[in-house]
């Protein structure tokens, strides 16, 4: 709902649709329809998220492997590592544990660890990247 009111004010003040051209000329207005963009695509990992992991609480096997992972950060500033590291606990089956000293690495805590590359890749090509693009 919020996105919507944003996205409306948003095309009032340009006076209708939103161009290329004007997009590239204000990179706030780009920031804005890529946080509205985020948010439908964390809205989407985490119905997925709930329902794996409630199928998989729910069954009488146990199917996961849990594990920590260390998380190399792009993020580099205090808000995009916050950020990510709330939506990364948001997001059922997984859970920020800890930044390194240096803001290099964020340790997780996953449910579905067995391989770890995989889960680094789908958080570097999904959240991360995601909300980068939306706060830069």
């Amino acid at each position: 709902m919020i996105g919507s009111i944003v996205l409306y004010r948003t095309r009032i003040e340009w006076g209708g649709k939103l161009s290329e051209a004007q997009l590239k000329r204000s990179p706030f207005s780009l920031r804005i329809l890529r946080s509205i963009g985020f948010i439908f695509f964390f809205l989407k990992e985490l119905l997925i998220s709930s329902v794996r992991v409630a199928v998989d609480v729910i069954k009488p096997t146990i199917v996961f492997q849990p594990g920590v992972i260390a998380f190399p950060l792009r993020a580099s500033s205090d808000m995009e590592i916050t950020l990510l590291a709330n939506v990364i606990s948001l997001t059922p089956g997984t859970l920020s544990l800890d930044v390194s000293e240096d803001r290099k690495t964020l340790y997780i805590h996953a449910m579905y660890a067995a391989d770890p590359e995989a889960v680094r890749e789908e958080i570097r090509e999904g959240l991360e990247k995601r909300l980068l693009e939306a706060v830069r």
